[in-house]
């Protein structure tokens, strides 16, 4: 997908990247973001220059060997497999589109259904990217490319924590509606910035992660804007998208003494933002093995009240 910034880091930028109204007396400060007044969604500030979130999704990001230590790259390989059997379920014949596609997990489980895709993603070169080349000996095809720029017609259009990456997610929502066959499924999940543990933890919350998130999404923005672009809701969960209770586990973990980043402490070495100590990542594995059953009851309290920490959508052109 084509992530185009300012080329500039602006300070504050000047209309929300969600519904494109002005940032004005309206918009509420917060650090690192700023809320819009008229639809709730918050945009990163300072706005990063293209230069800066190429560097911020290179490297220890997502490093050639993987990112997480032990069976964590084949979990969530695996968890790909559910959505793609999901999806074949729901959606009508036909190809599928995977906006922010990786390292082509879905598309590789779609293929071996029988479902044709394609997959966008930053760095693509002639149908292939980088990540994805790495993973089989015949990869999926990806470009990079904006919804935009495609035809109609797709089966199923996903968006599976790749919304808060864009520039102007609100556009690519409503492209992607505009672009499914009749009857056609759309799959959104990303973090709720309206959910319990992003109130508890405040400018702490793991789903935060500035500058790679432009946006910050209240789950009822997510839901009117698709509503709004001409789909009808089928589903709505705020635990199939994945994330909230290990939120809430992060969050708990980095506020006790002498433990480390969570989220770097489960990724491999390479991987991570700042090298640990094996005395303080034990300790912080520690921590959280003590501390899941407490993340894991929140994670489950919050859900229940419509305020878990990712929203999950599934959503059909009529």
């Amino acid at each position: 997908m084509s992530d185009v910034a300012p080329a500039a880091t602006l300070a504050i930028p000047p209309r929300c990247a969600w519904c494109a109204a002005d940032l004005d007396a309206d918009a509420r400060r917060l650090a690192g973001r700023t809320v819009c007044g008229a639809c709730g969604v918050a945009t990163t500030t300072p706005w990063p220059s293209r230069r800066e979130l190429d560097e911020a999704h290179a490297g220890a990001y997502r490093p050639q060997g993987g990112r997480f230590a032990g069976p964590g790259d084949a979990l969530l390989r695996r968890t790909r497999g559910f959505l793609a059997r999901r999806i074949d379920a729901l959606a009508p014949p036909g190809a599928v589109l995977d906006i922010g596609c990786g390292d082509g997990a879905l598309l590789r489980a779609l293929a071996g259904r029988g479902r044709a895709g394609l997959g966008l993603e930053l760095g693509a070169d002639e149908g292939r990217s980088p990540r994805a080349a790495r993973s089989a000996a015949i990869p999926p095809r990806v470009v990079e490319a904006d919804v935009e720029d495609l035809d109609e017609g797709w089966a199923a259009i996903v968006a599976w924590h790749s919304l808060e990456h864009l520039p102007a997610p609100g556009l690519a929502l409503d492209g992607a509606a505009a672009r499914l066959a009749p009857r056609g499924l759309l799959v959104v999940a990303m973090p709720n910035a309206a959910s319990v543990q992003a109130r508890v933890f405040g400018d702490r919350w793991l789903a935060l992660d500035p500058p790679r998130h432009l946006v910050h999404v209240p789950a009822a923005a997510l839901c009117a804007r698709v509503r709004a672009a001409g789909l009808r809701v089928e589903r709505r969960s705020h635990l199939r998208g994945g994330q909230a209770a290990f939120g809430w586990l992060h969050g708990l973990v980095g506020a006790l003494p002498g433990t480390a980043d969570l989220y770097d402490a489960v990724r491999r070495p390479d991987a991570r933002k700042v090298g640990q100590s094996p005395g303080r990542r034990a300790a912080t594995l520690a921590a959280a093995g003590a501390l899941t059953p407490l993340a894991l009851a929140a994670a489950g309290l919050e859900a229940a009240a419509g305020r878990g920490g990712s929203i999950y959508l599934e959503a059909r052109r009529d």
